[in-house]
């Protein structure tokens, strides 16, 4: 059963969902997860939960953090489908050919950059974007910080790696990862196109606050690759949808599954091609994770993706939890 073109809301017994213990999740959102703006749960390719808070509809876009990364990921994978890039095995350089820069530097692949395997000279966990916000060219900064410390190889999470990956993307294809997402991804699944909005300035408000419309981009154009894209909670459920259907919409492949499987490949670490993994309680899931709680969770072995959208909060209690305790336990084997 397959109406994920037009998302048609289906009865819960229909997807094999208990209905009772889903018309509780409202409650529980309310009292335990208070800055949930939206959840959308598809299963079996059918809309069967759909639910909003604090005013917010279906046609709201959301600031939706990193889960920009997993969206970052896929455009990379379509490139690669196509030709504008060999393989995530092109040295990052290639791309730069301009920038003079050390040695060791040559060895670092886009697979380094896809799953967070590069070395920079920040602690973990403590990647100074505001200073690579106040840059007037962030790829000048990233490259130049590039392979700093550490080992080729070992797992340290940074956002401004992915903006490398935006920026290779645009230098591969000629178009913004904005607007190759708008003809490649985000048209083919039906979901909102992304204007271009013009940004006169890169406050935080601008850049991670208030004003973040459409897809944020650079002083130089190039769309962020580690944050700054809007998407409304059903998109974000398509988008999931894609990946747990194999890289097929409708009858089109938008995405090779090979690259849906490469991507998700468990591992020590944990994380993919900019996708979070686990294993836990016999289920693999993995899932696009973005600050302030914005989740989009698929899970194979149930046919479900979870969408949750949500207002920036500092340290929202973990997604995880709700969808384990209150989602999960309402699928009826």
């Amino acid at each position: 059963m397959q109406t994920t073109i037009n998302w048609q809301m289906v009865e819960s017994e229909n997807v094999k969902m208990d209905s009772n213990k889903l018309s509780e999740l409202a409650q529980t959102i309310t009292s335990e997860y208070s800055n949930i703006n939206g959840i959308v749960i598809v299963r079996n390719g059918c809309l069967a939960y759909e639910k909003y808070f604090h005013g917010k509809g279906r046609e709201d876009t959301h600031h939706v953090a990193s889960v920009t990364k997993s969206v970052l990921s896929a455009l990379i994978g379509i490139a690669i489908t196509k030709g504008y890039i060999k393989s995530v095995e092109q040295k990052v350089l290639d791309f730069f050919p301009e920038y003079i820069l050390d040695a060791k530097k040559h060895d670092i692949t886009l697979r380094h950059l896809l799953t967070m395997a590069v070395p920079y000279p920040f602690e973990d966990w403590h990647e100074p974007l505001d200073i690579l916000c106040q840059q007037q060219d962030w790829v000048q900064y990233t490259l130049d910080t590039m392979g700093e410390k550490g080992n080729v190889g070992t797992f340290k999470y940074s956002t401004a790696g992915a903006h490398l990956l935006s920026a290779i993307l645009t230098r591969s294809t000629g178009k913004s990862a904005r607007a190759f997402a708008n003809e490649h991804l985000f048209s083919p699944l039906g979901m909102k196109e992304i204007p271009d909005y013009r940004m006169d300035a890169y406050g935080f408000d601008d850049l991670f606050g208030k004003k973040v419309k459409g897809w944020v981009h650079d002083p130089n154009g190039n769309s962020t690759g580690g944050w700054g894209l809007t998407l409304t909670t059903r998109d974000m459920v398509r988008f999931g949808y894609l990946y747990l259907n194999n890289g097929v919409w409708g009858n089109n492949e938008v995405l090779p599954e090979s690259w849906i499987c490469e991507s998700t490949e468990l591992n020590d670490n944990n994380y993919g091609y900019l996708w979070w993994l686990r294993q836990e309680d016999g289920f693999f899931t993995y899932a696009a994770i973005g600050d302030g709680g914005n989740m989009i969770c698929c899970i194979p072995k149930m046919n479900m993706v979870v969408a949750i959208t949500s207002e920036f909060m500092m340290n929202p209690r973990d997604r995880w939890f709700l969808i384990k305790e209150h989602i999960i336990p309402a699928v009826i084997d």
